[in-house]
């Protein structure tokens, strides 16, 4: 997926060590350096399908089609939160705008121009020089003056540097090769502290649709699971190692997948699938 207006990108990336851009640092918003030698090249007019059919990177409009994912589009929308009295002086004020009314779980430093084009400015964010977001602000719309956005979309958070998904709490898995996995795939958390649940943990198989618990101290509401967890467990001879991996965690499951057996240093641990989505208020 690295074309983007039917040109393969190259962009070269200047002086990111010094401002944080691509990582977790404490950089500008924006950033300058060199522009990217092959940039996005479509109409910048593209607008945002909601409920769009087909492919979501041709339904999210321009910022959707600038993206250089290695997977799908985590997320894409329509600037259309904000009105007069959001719109920002320049397109710099504009971007900010973007986050100041969306609070987007995205970077928030190390983005740089890629184009303009009259009335509207596409910045990107990139990782190892291919754009992950993607944010089109336009300006003096219908009933919103100003800069401010238009269009915006991102890939999934496994795209983006280790540091930050790190600070944001994300347990991005690997395959058996070592590559990160996307979150739609695969993915576990801990338990929320404001239900007093940390102690639990979750993992999601987003390409089985199942869900398994870990809850040694029993916290959780008994409609949950449909076992118990079991921290001491003998690998069971027809569960296959899916090469999923996190830290300590190795991930085998049986055909039926009723539960997951978590191989770790200390040996095996059973995770049972819960039956039901549940959550606390």
């Amino acid at each position: 997926m690295g074309k983007r207006g039917g040109i393969v990108a190259a962009v070269v990336l200047v002086g990111c060590a010094a401002v944080g851009c691509g990582g977790g640092g404490h950089g500008a918003l924006v950033v300058t350096g060199t522009v990217p030698a092959t940039p996005y090249t479509g109409r910048l007019d593209l607008p945002y399908e909601a409920g769009g059919d087909g492919d979501a990177r041709e339904s999210s409009g321009a910022a959707g089609r600038a993206l250089e994912c290695d997977g799908a589009i985590r997320a894409g929308d329509a600037g259309d939160a904000w009105s007069k009295g959001d719109g920002g002086s320049t397109p710099e004020e504009g971007l900010k705008a973007y986050f100041d009314i969306y609070q987007p779980e995205l970077p928030e430093q190390g983005y740089r121009v890629e184009r303009r084009e009259g009335d509207r400015v596409l910045f990107s964010y990139d990782v190892g020089g291919r754009t992950k977001v993607a944010v089109v602000v336009a300006r003096d719309q219908p009933r919103r003056p100003g800069w401010g956005p238009e269009t915006s979309a991102s890939c999934d958070p496994s795209e983006f540097p280790a540091s930050w998904t790190k600070a944001r709490g994300y347990e991005i898995w690997t395959d058996r090769d070592g590559r990160r996995v996307p979150t739609t795939e695969v993915s576990s958390s801990a338990g929320p502290e404001h239900c007093d649940w940390q102690s639990a943990h979750f993992l999601e198989l987003g390409r089985y649709g199942r869900r398994y618990v870990r809850d040694p101290h029993g916290i959780l509401p008994a409609k949950g699971p449909v076992a118990d967890y079991d921290a001491h467990v003998p690998m069971p001879a027809d569960a296959r190692d899916t090469g999923y991996r996190y830290g300590d965690w190795r991930l085998w499951l049986t055909p039926d997948r009723a539960t997951a057996y978590m191989k770790t240093s200390d040996g095996v641990e059973a995770w049972p699938a819960a039956t039901t989505r549940f959550g606390c208020k």
